[in-house]
């Protein structure tokens, strides 16, 4: 990956973001209603969070069936997504509340789900909502050469298959956090400099990603197995949460920007891009599902990526309202807003995505 040396045009001769900027204020102004979490988001995180670890105390303590502990496992990963999408994604934005005490706590849930507060905010808020779908620069297209994401990645024989082979590994991202992407992450990070905020220490970064590793590992896999769990049973359960976990993250974040409508824009020879950074936001996300309830409220408006990107600073509560002003100006100014109807089209043409970038290696 290389430097983030890429500047986005300041010229929108239509004032489109301005335009777009001043209507969401009025709407939140006029309602008199705070850009941060409420309520409903309070409520969320209290099932979230109890979803992720009621069945953890009920695996250790109960004298239960394997198979209830396996079912259990399911669950454990179901709200793992459940609480990175909903509660850690928003502290770490310093959306989920005005208090910037409950932010960092929110944010700092993300230890027990196996990454680091340094590595997610600068991979995250740094670099894809930044660079979004740019290669070199959005980690999020890099799948080391395992996946072509993008149209300029290098193109090798197996991604004929990818579009087959690739929903296997989905399931491994998270289990990548645990075991290995953190530490190269810190290492490459801190190497060039890179941050979300005050630049952390070397050493405060190694030790606050080695403690909490520790913890994790001792949580999940030490306090198990001391407690009369056969070791094989936890590293099973262990994968089969993070398998889970994985695999619903992976599928609402591909679907967002790896599909048959996003752009994959890249900046001309002196490192400028064709539009503003709000409009090349327009090109490059997508929105699936937002007239299903279930995949608002489960999904932590990430099936609202298009007002995700452009308002990072508002919490995933309001999108459902300011998506219609999102989608009005952009139509007014002859802008795209992409989306699907249902995520099954959705995955759909995800895959179709994968299958042509798999197939055409012309397009390199």
């Amino acid at each position: 990956m290389t430097n983030p040396t890429i500047k986005f045009s300041r010229r929108d001769p239509q004032k489109f973001f301005r335009t777009l900027n001043k209507r969401v204020n009025e709407y939140f102004n006029e309602n008199n209603i705070k850009k941060t979490g409420n309520w409903k988001l309070h409520l969320k995180t209290i099932f979230m969070f109890s979803l992720f670890l009621s069945p953890y105390f009920l695996i250790l303590f109960l004298d239960i069936s394997d198979w209830w502990k396996l079912l259990f496992t399911v669950l454990m990963g179901a709200g793992m997504a459940g609480v990175g999408m909903n509660v850690m994604h928003d502290g770490n934005h310093g959306t989920y509340s005005r208090k910037k005490w409950v932010n960092k706590f929110m944010g700092s849930s993300i230890y027990i789900l196996a990454g680091n507060v340094y590595n997610w905010q600068v991979q995250h808020n740094v670099l894809h909502h930044t660079y979004t779908n740019i290669h070199g620069h959005d980690e999020d297209i890099d799948a080391g050469g395992i996946i072509r994401f993008s149209k300029h990645a290098k193109w090798k024989r197996f991604h004929k298959f990818q579009h087959i082979y690739s929903v296997f590994l989905y399931g491994l991202l998270t289990f990548n956090w645990a075991l290995t992407s953190d530490f190269k992450q810190t290492r490459r990070y801190l190497k060039r400099r890179l941050s979300y905020g005050k630049m952390p220490s070397q050493w405060k970064q190694w030790s606050m990603l080695a403690v909490t590793k520790a913890l994790y590992l001792s949580i999940w896999i030490v306090i198990p197995i001391l407690i009369g769990i056969v070791w094989w049973k936890v590293l099973l359960g262990f994968f089969v949460m993070h398998y889970t976990a994985g695999l619903i993250l992976s599928v609402i974040f591909q679907l967002a920007h790896m599909v048959e409508n996003n752009d994959m824009p890249m900046p001309n020879e002196v490192g400028e891009m064709k539009n503003t950074w709000a409009i090349h936001q327009l090109f490059t996300t997508t929105n699936f599902a937002t007239n299903s309830k279930l995949m608002n409220w489960f999904s932590g408006g990430l099936n609202h990526q298009v007002e995700h990107h452009i308002f990072p600073n508002i919490s995933h509560i309001h999108y459902d309202k300011i998506s219609k002003i999102v989608k009005e100006t952009a139509l007014e100014f002859d802008l795209p807003y992409n989306e699907y109807d249902s995520t099954l089209e959705a995955v759909r043409s995800h895959f179709r995505h994968l299958r042509t970038l798999g197939s055409e290696p012309q397009l390199s």
